[in-house]
């Protein structure tokens, strides 16, 4: 008996000292790998943002597009960032934007200067109140003021009478920084004596964001259009051009000369002057305005198109986002065999589509006698001699407002993309402001009673037995152990 319990006792004290080991071992496993996380850490934190942080938000809000890569990595000169805001006022959006910023070049520097601190450091720069957050940019001599109300955007809906709010940092900064370092910028030449709309403001805007000075030409008071245009713009004439003007036209694109396009059936007259620019190059015209009929490539009404997207530099940018324009009030364009490589289609209607040839005077969507068949070309680039181009949309209320918002932006996107492409500006092709309203998922009350007592019922009783169950059998084998 005696024995027994010596045996006994001596078992008791190796399995204790077994245990005690095992627990050495373990809390020193536990030590190790502590240290291990904590290291770790302290070398993740160290690295740039853009390393560390992946953006999950369905608009990409945190995250840098190729175009402003394309515009840091060729910098050669420092850049500061001033950010002008309170202490504890900081915006989050903001700051990691700015930290992007910072951690893409050793060229920018942020600088975040506190009003409280430096009340007039504002003034240096611009002479508008500047709001909390706002920003900056300075390389040299030149700088470019950055206001909150540049940042967030609000527009307004045109169908729920509300404004959308968006987030343009990305867009404001990058297109600051290429002004900065930028002497002489990129010159765009407006046609104006025939009419002509004035340039709508959304795209007034992006043009100013990217950096391009506007001119007015009449080309009835010059002999030839002048060297420093780095491209003429011809927008919604509602009278045709003389064919003095037109040969100046052809001699500027046969020369190297940028021309860009964007006009539409007049309600009076005819642009047959100005459409026969296009004549040499194996496209012509057809008068009235062109109406779909296939369902899938309208929206609303038959007039406003939902043109098939080709690919092309212009294009690719939207085809790559999903985003698709409209093409409303159309001319119908037809490119024939003699055109060769040199036209390449961008936009273009289904076969079901016929022009209306009564125009503005239509009475019915229905095809009728005297209308043409289709299938069109509504948007075209033509490369010319000398490396000149025209880029031309058979459209001109595609920058309209109304249809602009219908296109979700798209239709102002078209446009500016062409337009830099035109200048030689590939990193200007537009830079979408980011989203901020939120996404909602609707589910039904059955659905949410279901989910309820899952969540708050199911799961948590579920864990709870389960840890029940697995704290008595622990129990039952101490007990048969000791």
């Amino acid at each position: 008996m005696k024995r027994w319990k010596l045996l006994s006792d001596g078992g008791r004290a190796e399995r204790n000292r077994i245990a005690f080991q095992g627990g050495s071992y373990s809390l020193i496993a536990t030590a190790v790998v502590l240290a291990i996380l904590i290291a770790l850490n302290i070398l993740v934190s160290a690295l740039p943002a853009n390393l560390t942080k992946y953006d999950m938000s369905a608009s990409k809000l945190y995250s840098i597009t190729s175009n402003t890569k394309v515009v840091v990595n060729a910098l050669e000169e420092d850049v500061t960032i001033y950010w002008i805001v309170q202490s504890g006022k900081e915006d989050d959006v903001i700051e990691t934007l700015l930290n992007k910023y910072d951690s893409l070049s050793d060229h920018i520097t942020v600088v975040k200067k506190n009003p409280d601190v430096y009340p007039t450091f504002a003034e240096q720069y611009t002479s508008e109140t500047v709001q909390n957050n706002s920003l900056v940019v300075e390389c040299g001599e030149r700088s470019r003021s950055i206001g909150y109300d540049d940042i967030y955007v609000q527009e307004p809906d045109l169908y729920s009478y509300t404004y959308n709010t968006s987030f343009d940092g990305e867009g404001a900064v990058t297109s600051a920084i290429d002004y900065v370092v930028t002497e002489d910028l990129p010159q765009l030449y407006v046609v104006e004596g025939h009419g002509e709309q004035a340039l709508p403001g959304n795209f007034q805007d992006q043009i100013g964001k990217e950096n391009i000075e506007i001119n007015t030409l009449s080309l009835l008071t010059v002999d030839a259009i002048p060297e420093e245009a780095d491209c003429v713009l011809i927008y919604e004439p509602s009278s045709d051009l003389s064919e003095q003007e037109v040969e100046m036209l052809a001699s500027y694109t046969e020369g190297g000369g940028k021309l860009l396009v964007m006009a539409g059936p007049t309600e009076e007259g005819s642009l047959d002057n100005l459409y026969s620019l296009l004549s040499g190059y194996g496209v012509s015209a057809c008068e009235g305005i062109v109406v779909e009929g296939d369902r899938e490539h309208y929206t609303g009404y038959p007039y406003v198109l939902l043109p098939e997207m080709s690919s092309h530099a212009i294009t690719d940018p939207l085809l790559e986002e999903h985003y698709y324009p409209n093409m409303p009030i159309s001319q119908g364009m037809t490119v024939d065999e003699t055109a060769g490589s040199a036209v390449t289609v961008l936009l273009s209607t289904s076969e079901e589509a016929f022009s209306k040839s009564a125009g503005y005077q239509l009475t019915s969507y229905e095809k009728e006698e005297g209308d043409v068949d289709g299938p069109f070309a509504v948007g075209l680039s033509i490369d010319c001699s000398n490396e000149g181009q025209i880029v031309w949309f058979s459209s001109a209320a595609f920058l309209d407002d109304m249809y602009n918002a219908l296109s979700s932006g798209s239709n102002s996107d078209l446009a500016m993309n062409a337009l830099s492409s035109l200048i030689g500006e590939s990193e200007a092709m537009a830079i979408r402001s980011k989203s901020l309203n939120y996404n909602y998922l609707s589910i039904s009350d059955s659905t949410a009673s279901l989910l309820k007592t899952l969540m708050i019922g199911v799961f948590p009783l579920g864990y709870l037995g389960i840890g029940v169950c697995v704290i008595g059998k622990r129990r039952r084998e101490q007990h048969e152990a000791g």
